[in-house]
């Protein structure tokens, strides 16, 4: 059994939705000791958690209602941007899992290489910088399309975003390798989705016409 399959075997109880769902689509608080609402996005906090579903307007709802108070049956203290912080804290934990992907060398950066790794039909992920060119990205989208299944695409963070991250100058085009480091940023990258959409707009229809022996499984010119 993955990691991942591990995970969506748990279930919790949303507080605002009472929907029962699995934990990898919730985001975990706790009550800190001066009584305000802690995320714990790794789900190690003492205490007992209140269970919020994984995007922005569940939170937000949770916050003004109040809902976590109820659910503790103690008065609680929310700050009132709680949304932001678990977004922040989401994009920085996608980010720290790249950079550990990187390190036992399960992600690969560089338009070829990149490109070689999505022929061969390894490639969980395509991570490409949200500021790179239209072009390089275009043409690892376009043959991403022709796998089965096809690779999932995000571009969430920018150049610099994925640079520090990965101790590199120039990181636009990178892929993440399937096994278990990319079930575990599947989990981490689709919560943040409940937050900001992983595609900008116009990515979905954007990528250009390859030439043929890049469309080629095989790696060779028909």
């Amino acid at each position: 059994m993955s990691l991942r399959e591990a995970t969506i075997d748990r279930e919790r109880r949303d507080l605002v939705t009472h929907e029962v769902m699995d934990e990898s689509r919730l985001i975990r608080f706790v009550a800190a000791p001066d009584g305000s609402v802690a995320p714990d996005l790794a789900r190690k906090l003492p205490g007992r958690g209140l269970w919020v579903a994984a995007d922005r307007a569940s939170i937000e709802t949770a916050v003004k209602k109040n809902l976590f108070s109820r659910a503790a049956r103690a008065p609680m203290k929310p700050a009132a941007d709680l949304a932001d912080m678990v977004e922040g804290l989401l994009f920085r934990r996608c980010l720290d899992q790249l950079g550990l992907a990187r390190r036992e060398g399960v992600l690969i950066s560089g338009f070829e290489k990149a490109l070689a790794n999505v022929r061969s039909g390894k490639a969980a992920w395509i991570i490409e910088a949200a500021d790179g060119s239209a072009d390089g990205r275009g043409k690892l989208l376009s043959l991403a399309k022709h796998m089965t299944p096809p690779p999932k695409v995000c571009g969430v963070f920018t150049a610099d975003d994925l640079g520090l991250a990965l101790g590199l100058e120039n990181a636009i085009h990178a892929v993440l390798l399937e096994g278990g480091r990319a079930d575990r940023w599947t989990i981490e990258v689709e919560r943040l989705a409940g937050f900001r959409p992983l595609l900008p707009p116009g990515w979905g229809g954007e990528p250009a016409e390859m030439p043929n022996k890049v469309l080629d499984g095989r790696g060779s010119a028909p």
